[in-house]
């Protein structure tokens, strides 16, 4: 399930996501560069069902003369 993630600023300017706990503490801060790539990289539900649905049929290998 996704956490959710409070955007905040650095003293330098650059984006970051912050995960609190239960609590409201801090359990969690990442750069939103880091965080967005692997954001990126990682399939959901429903694309990984899309992709498992769609896949391709074998290919039948060309005839040798």
């Amino acid at each position: 399930m996704p956490v959710k993630r409070t955007v905040m600023r650095s003293s330098k300017g650059k984006k970051l996501y912050a995960v609190r706990d239960a609590k409201g503490r801090f359990k969690d801060i990442q750069s939103y560069k880091k965080s967005h790539a692997m954001d990126m990289k990682r399939k959901s539900k429903a694309e990984l069902a899309k992709a498992a649905k769609a896949k391709p049929k074998a290919k039948a290998k060309a005839k040798k003369k």
